[in-house]
């Protein structure tokens, strides 16, 4: 009734976000009315952008508010009316340019894509998005060209070395974890909350994910290798 899987309700319970309250002897979950309210709070959370570590956090946090967060997700709910209606004017200006054959400027495309970057489900900040520009314009596109091409060749020998059943700190699979790190900090320039982005599109974005080669497993073994990199 809710549109979740019982894949996502079982990874809540696992990150002890969400346990149901009840159980069947034959072992089904039963949700009470205070569950079903609890996760509205985590559903509006996520929403609004909160990891899910900052989600348990917030809920234990004795000054939490229910109230509070319907209120911020009501203003996030209005932003994002408003930028889809932007977008609706935006994208009607494109068809109408096309209808007519008309030329569309650099300009015009780059503010639509602004505008859509801003309609996703992880969008990144203004400021973000100036980090953004800023490491594209410093790198040059010769080199963002060259790392394009890289992406695909590292991804395929993380996963041959994930195949293999090579443990993610073995020397081979670090050398990769160093590089991979490498690659995203050029791109996020070393801003942890475009890396956070990031990590939730992939993590929750099975079909955002599969455009570059990476499914869930694929994206848990570079993490673990990325952690096992940072620890030593």
């Amino acid at each position: 009734m809710t549109g979740l899987t019982i894949r996502t309700l079982h990874h809540y319970d696992r990150e002890r976000l969400l346990s149901p309250s009840r159980q069947t002897d034959s072992g089904h979950r039963l949700y009470t009315r205070e569950d079903l309210a609890r996760l509205q709070q985590i559903m509006s959370l996520r929403q609004l952008g909160f990891s899910l570590e900052e989600v348990r956090e917030c809920l234990a946090s004795p000054r939490f508010s229910p109230g509070e967060v319907v209120r911020l997700h009501l203003a996030r709910v209005r932003e994002r009316i408003e930028l889809e209606q932007r977008l609706y004017q935006r994208l009607e200006a494109l068809a109408e340019q096309l209808r007519d054959k008309k030329e569309v400027s650099p300009e015009e495309l780059f503010q639509t894509i602004e505008v859509i970057n801003m309609t996703e489900k992880y969008p990144f900040t203004p400021e973000q998005m100036e980090t953004i520009k800023r490491q594209g314009e410093m790198l040059g596109s010769e080199k963002i060209r060259e790392v394009e091409q890289e992406w695909p060749r590292l991804i395929a020998r993380v996963k041959e070395e994930m195949g293999k059943g090579t443990p993610p700190d073995s020397p081979e699979v670090q050398a990769l974890a160093a590089r991979w790190s490498e690659l995203v900090s050029m791109f996020t320039g070393g801003d942890p909350g475009i890396e956070n982005t990031l990590k939730q599109r992939y993590q929750e974005s099975p079909n955002y994910a599969a455009q570059y080669g990476m499914d869930q497993k694929l994206f848990e073994y570079a993490g673990r290798a990325i952690e096992a990199l940072k620890k030593k």
